[in-house]
């Protein structure tokens, strides 16, 4: 199709929505993003960026933007949580010198996709809260808080986990088909002052049932911390709950001294509900005149157990315009679409609850399992990596 002066709306600004505006900008398309904040602010604490995601950005002309305020990794460390000691490591740059591993704060990479985003005529529209989104005519239609009503040729759905363009485009019987539950896992998160000269890796610290994640940004001047722990006790999926910092101390009172460090300096998590939610039946509809499509979290909700949400998002925001670019017709675009994206990111979903058992063994299990990883890292460490060739060695900007 031919994307210039095409009008396209997309509901979200964060990475899936300014990376999708990005996308389409540069084909042409005539790009409005509605976001219901008021300002883009500093939220969120770290990303992980791996070189599956990179190969978007370069395409997408911000990588030299993004060098400038990610660190690159070197390796990430798998670490027996309780006593310190090290069980296996990843030598990141085994990736080869173009397909690096970064860390950034996700408010940094916000800020660069929405100056591209600008510089390349993309309409952000801050306070514009949606209230609604119509699918029963020839086009969509998108309802404002305050009455407004937007009609668009296509609409893009970028907003997130409870997204409304989702649950339209599927319909109530898919959407409540499978309802999303409680994983039993809760997880915090925080920034803290980095120690100086700690070195630009990543750190699993595996207990049983808990494990934490860290690793530095901005330069090595802030440790962003995740830390996970198994419960029964329900709490709400919101990335906007606060909870005392003692209990999260309380969380991982056995673990080694450095973590306990860390974690003495934390004085106001977040905290938040982990839920796993089924991949999207229907990732798009078409219209008599115009189609709804969702990316991101709308269609693909993942666990944080694989570092996987942005970089898929990135991946979806690339293919989709590619696809729409590429097909005669909006349902052919949808099509080409969904064939392409279902499937891998279904195997990410999978590979991440896969983690999150891993990370939290006991027992003569966790003796086993800790045993082999650190085999495998001493006598075989290109194995480790390689496992993962499938998902970081994959560039959707190649066709």
């Amino acid at each position: 199709m031919q994307l210039t002066g095409q009008s396209v709306t997309i509901i979200g600004a964060g990475v899936a929505g300014l990376a999708a505006a990005l996308a389409f900008a540069r084909r042409g398309a005539a790009v409005t993003v509605l976001e219901q904040a008021d300002a883009i602010r500093e939220v969120g604490a770290g990303l992980q960026i791996s070189p599956n995601g990179l190969a978007v950005l370069r395409a997408l002309g911000v990588e030299p933007a993004f060098a400038a305020v990610a660190t690159r990794a070197g390796a990430v460390q798998l670490i027996d949580g309780v006593t310190g000691s090290g069980v296996a490591r990843l030598d990141l740059t085994r990736l080869g010198s173009t397909l690096g591993y970064h860390f950034v704060h996700r408010a940094d990479l916000i800020a660069l996709l929405a100056q591209a985003a600008g510089q390349a005529g993309v309409a952000l529209r801050l306070v514009s809260r949606v209230t609604g989104v119509g699918l029963d005519g020839a086009c969509p239609q998108v309802t404002l808080a305050g009455g407004e009503t937007i009609e668009t040729p296509l609409l893009i759905g970028a907003d997130g986990l409870h997204s409304v363009t989702r649950a339209l485009v599927n319909g109530p019987a898919l959407d409540r088909a499978e309802p999303p539950f409680f994983t039993g896992q809760v997880a915090w998160r925080a920034l803290i002052p980095a120690e100086p000269g700690s070195p630009s890796e990543a750190e699993v610290h595996m207990g049983p049932g808990r494990h934490l994640v860290s690793y530095p940004l901005r330069g090595g001047t802030l440790r962003n911390i995740v830390a996970v722990e198994e419960r029964s006790r329900w709490v709400e999926e919101s990335w906007t709950l606060r909870d005392d910092a003692i209990d999260l101390r309380l969380a991982f009172a056995g673990f080694s001294p450095r973590v306990r460090g860390w974690l003495d300096q934390v004085e106001d998590p977040w905290l938040w509900g982990l839920f796993r939610h089924p991949v999207a039946k229907v990732w798009g509809r078409a219209l008599p005149s115009g189609a709804a499509l969702i990316l991101g979290d709308a269609a693909h909700p993942t666990l944080p157990f694989l570092a996987q949400g942005a970089a898929m998002a990135l991946e979806d925001a690339w293919v989709l315009a590619d696809a729409v670019a590429r097909q005669d017709s909006l349902a052919s675009a949808i099509a080409a679409y969904t064939d392409r994206r279902k499937p891998r990111t279904s195997r990410v979903v999978a590979a991440a609850n896969g983690n999150a058992r891993a990370y939290h063994l006991s027992g003569a299990a966790r003796l086993i399992g800790h045993a082999g990883l650190g085999l495998l890292g001493r006598f075989a460490p290109g194995r480790l990596m390689a496992r993962y060739d499938w998902l970081y060695r994959h560039d959707v900007t190649a066709g």
